[in-house]
C-alpha cells in the first residue's frame, strides 16, 4: 500500500514508512487505493469552489489542477507517451522507442488538448444536470478507472527488460489477495455511491453508474486488445493512458445516461 501511495502521488510517505525495493514489484493492485486521496482531493476542490457560488467550469479547473500537482501528472505523461509511440510508431520497435523518448512529441501534445478539453466538456455537462452532486461522481469515476487500468498487467506481459522499467521492477501478476483487495477498494465506493443516489432520491441514476462502471471496463478490454496487437504486451505508459481513458469514457457515459432521462 505504501509502495502504491508513495509511487502514484508526489506526497512524502516515505517519511512515514520505508518502502522495501520488492514491494514496487506489487504495487498496482493497490492503485484504485491512491484513487481515494487523489479522487478525494480532485472532489473536495471542486466541492468547495461549488459551495462558493463559482462558476463549474472554474472548479473543475481546478479540481483537474490539484490532482495533476497531486500525481505530478504521471499519467498526462503516460498517455502523451502511449499517443506519441502508437501514432508515430509503423513497427513494434520503433514504437517502444518513441514511447521511451523524453521529448514530447505533436500527437502526444494534441492528445493532451483533446483530452482536457473532452474531460472539462463531460464533467461541465453533468455539473449542470447534477448540480451539487458532480463531486461524488469525480472521486468514484477516479477510483473505478484505476482499478480497471490496474487489470492491464493481468491481461498482458511487460514488453520491456526490467533494467528499463522506470522503478527498475516489472510488476508482478496479482495474487489472489491483492486482487481481491484492489477489487474491494473499488467496488465499495460504487457500492456506497448507489446507496447514496438511492437516499438521495435519484434511483434512476444507480443504472446509469453501473452502466458507466461497465464502459470502462470495455475501454479497457478493447486498449488491452490494441496494446497485444500493436507491441504483443504493456508499457507503464499503456497503463497511464488507459486510467485516463476509462475515466473518461466514465463521465462520457454518464452524460448519454442524463440524454435519456
Amino acid at each position: 500500500m505504501f509502495a502504491a501511495l508513495t509511487f502514484f502521488t508526489r506526497l512524502p510517505w516515505w517519511r512515514i514508512h520505508r518502502v522495501p525495493a520488492d514491494s514496487f514489484k506489487r504495487l498496482v493492485a493497490y492503485w484504485p487505493l491512491t484513487g481515494w486521496i487523489t479522487g478525494g482531493v480532485m472532489a473536495g476542490v471542486f466541492w468547495l469552489i461549488a459551495t462558493a457560488d463559482l462558476p463549474f467550469i472554474f472548479g473543475l479547473i481546478c479540481a483537474l489542477a490539484a490532482r495533476l500537482l497531486l500525481t505530478g501528472a504521471l499519467h498526462e505523461d503516460g498517455l502523451a507517451d502511449f499517443i506519441d509511440g502508437f501514432g508515430g510508431g509503423r513497427t513494434r520497435e520503433r514504437t517502444l522507442a518513441i514511447m521511451k523518448d523524453s521529448h514530447i512529441g505533436t500527437y502526444g501534445v494534441l492528445s493532451l488538448v483533446v483530452y482536457v478539453a473532452l474531460w472539462l466538456c463531460t464533467a461541465t455537462i453533468l455539473a449542470d444536470y447534477m448540480e451539487g452532486y458532480l463531486f461524488f461522481i469525480l472521486l468514484l469515476g477516479d477510483i473505478w478507472a484505476k482499478w480497471c487500468a490496474s487489470q492491464v498487467i493481468n491481461l498482458l506481459p511487460y514488453v520491456r527488460r526490467e533494467d528499463e522499467c522506470k522503478i527498475r521492477a516489472v510488476y508482478d501478476p496479482m495474487s489472489t489477495a491483492s486482487l481481491t483487495a484492489g477489487l474491494l477498494f473499488a467496488f465499495v465506493p460504487l457500492m456506497a455511491g448507489s446507496a447514496w443516489l438511492f437516499w438521495e432520491g435519484f434511483e434512476f441514476l444507480i443504472g446509469g453508474l453501473w452502466v458507466a462502471a461497465a464502459t470502462s471496463v470495455g475501454t479497457m478490454l478493447l486498449l488491452v486488445w490494441y496494446m497485444r496487437h500493436r507491441l504483443g504486451g504493456y508499457t507503464g505508459d499503456c497503463c497511464g493512458a488507459t486510467f485516463l481513458l476509462c475515466e473518461l469514457s466514465f463521465l462520457f457515459t454518464l452524460n448519454i445516461v442524463w440524454m435519456f432521462f
